[in-house]
């Protein structure tokens, strides 16, 4: 599946709430599905700085795909960064590089997210297209 097929899957689930209340279960529970980080990755170096949560971030390449594992101490926050995991694991650093995440501003996240939750937010952009960027220097 593709990036935009699977922003464009998130946002149709999204779709299906009709408050924020429920939307922001539907976060707790994708961050619940997210596999736990292993703690040898739980360094001081895989912390995605501007996060007022604690945020980890561990990328490996298989192959010419890059993989994303994510964890936080915050529930919403782990929500969060599932949904990018989700969306932009298993692709190519330079397909990664490239996104549009257009699915944030689609389901309304900005508008509902706490301010320093939303600078957390695109941090963990930031850092994830960073690592890709940094991956196709190296291939």
């Amino acid at each position: 599946m593709s990036i935009n097929e699977i922003q464009d899957e998130l946002i149709s689930d999204f779709e299906l709430f009709d408050d924020w209340e429920s939307k922001y279960e539907y976060i707790i529970d994708l961050g619940k599905q997210l596999p736990p980080l292993e703690e040898q990755y739980k360094t001081e170096e895989n912390i995605i700085k501007g996060c007022q949560s604690r945020v980890w971030l561990h990328t490996y390449l298989e192959g010419d795909k890059l993989h994303f594992a994510a964890d936080s101490d915050a529930i919403i926050v782990r929500g969060l960064v599932s949904m990018l995991v989700k969306v932009l694991s298993g692709h190519t650093p330079e397909a990664i590089a490239k996104a549009d995440l257009y699915f944030l501003e689609r389901i309304g996240l900005h508008q509902h997210l706490a301010q320093t939750r939303s600078n957390g937010l695109a941090s963990m952009v930031k850092q994830m297209k960073h690592y890709a960027i940094a991956y196709q220097a190296v291939d």
